[in-house]
């Protein structure tokens, strides 16, 4: 029998980055996921393509062997798949994984002894996505506490850092997704000592994941969305018309300096060569080809403001040291002023909470910061201007 994976999530990283590399690694790939239209669409059609776009030129890459299953409504089947599967990933948005987890716990209480752990990583924007939905996953409601002692015989899970801009598609293009060439997917290999890592090609494995995720979290996607908020407030419709203003540039380049200050710190990479992919970051995000409009970039600004995510996660940590935090404390403010945007729920709900709260309150809810943060009083300053306009 063929190696399998079941992949959750059908969107466009999940076809176009994750399904890709695991297609191109001899596995036959199961999408779950909850669209109807999605899985009819997918079951309908043999292959789709998948175009790299660089500065280069393009390349498309066919993607096949592949079936798909609605996961709220074929629960059983999609089981049967976990539990025969060598590994299993999503790319669903950190606040699903606690959807996803059931069928994951019955399918892994379900596998064979004759198999070997189920290899289950997260590709999530978000620090230990693959934690979490552990945790989720070892819940009682979903793993009886008595199948527990062995669990680990029967599942393995490594935390993963996913770097590869998806932008906006098409709406015409079918399942073909459009992006960059530049990948990184760097993923724990600790976890599978015993059994050897998964086969799967373009992952780079390591035993300190920790500097990967950080440098990544706190320069991509810092810079994203340093350059989305921002140019949100100045009208832009693009990042990369963003990034074309000297002002907005600016804000981004002196954001990177500081959340490069940490990284160099913190993990000892070396300074210039941080600089080098600080600068190749933003090269990457001003990208006409991939024009990604600031309003999808920008979506979800509760999580985007959240303790560890890309703004206060790194200032917290420099304003210990005393380090400069001016760009990232601006970035974050434009972030709070990301209110009642169309099509974004998180922009709503942070609308309600700034109006229905004090400022205090607004940061604790927002941010998880408290009084003992040194970031604390700069934060609070700032909402405290965004609550008065």
């Amino acid at each position: 029998m063929g190696k399998k994976a079941v992949h959750f999530g059908a969107g466009n990283i999940g076809r176009g980055f994750v399904a890709c590399f695991l297609h191109n690694s001899g596995y036959d790939v199961v999408f779950a996921d909850v669209v109807q239209p999605l899985v009819d669409s997918i079951n309908a059609n043999s292959s789709y393509k998948v175009i790299e776009v660089g500065t280069e030129g393009t390349e498309e890459l066919t993607i096949s062997g592949y079936r798909a299953i609605n996961s709220r409504t074929n629960e059983d089947e999609l089981i049967n798949e976990i539990a025969t599967a060598d590994v299993v990933t999503c790319s669903v948005g950190p606040t699903i994984l606690k959807f996803i987890a059931p069928p994951i716990a019955k399918g892994i209480d379900k596998r064979s002894a004759d198999l070997p752990p189920l290899a289950v990583i997260a590709c999530e924007n978000a620090i230990g996505a693959t934690d979490t939905l552990a945790g989720f996953i070892k819940d009682p409601s979903n793993t009886p506490a008595d199948r527990l002692a062995d669990h680990d015989k029967r599942a393995r899970y490594a935390n993963s850092a996913i770097d590869r801009i998806v932008p906006a598609q098409d709406p015409n293009s079918g399942l073909d997704v459009k992006l960059e060439k530049f990948y990184e997917w760097v993923v724990d290999k600790t976890p599978f000592q015993e059994h050897g890592v998964p086969t799967i090609e373009g992952i780079h494995w390591v035993e300190n994941l920790e500097p990967y995720i950080e440098r990544k979290l706190y320069t991509v996607n810092t810079g994203h969305a340093t350059a989305a908020y921002h140019g949100y407030a100045l009208k832009k419709r693009t990042i990369d018309e963003a990034l074309q203003d000297e002002f907005i540039l600016g804000q981004v380049r002196k954001a990177l300096e500081e959340t490069t200050d940490l990284i160099v710190t913190k993990h000892g990479i070396a300074l210039e060569a941080q600089k080098a992919y600080a600068e190749k970051i933003i090269n990457r995000i001003s990208n006409p080809h991939l024009a990604d409009a600031v309003e999808r970039v920008g979506r979800a600004p509760l999580r985007k403001l959240s303790r560890k995510e890309r703004f206060i996660g790194p200032a917290s940590q420099l304003a210990e040291l005393d380090k400069d935090v001016s760009a990232l404390v601006d970035a974050a403010e434009q972030a709070f002023r990301f209110q009642n945007v169309p099509g974004d729920d998180e922009s709503a709900q942070l609308a309600t909470i700034i109006a229905e709260n004090s400022a205090d309150d607004i940061v604790k809810k927002v941010t998880g910061l408290t009084e003992s943060d040194k970031l604390y009083p700069k934060i609070l300053e700032v909402v405290k201007k965004v609550k008065g306009e």
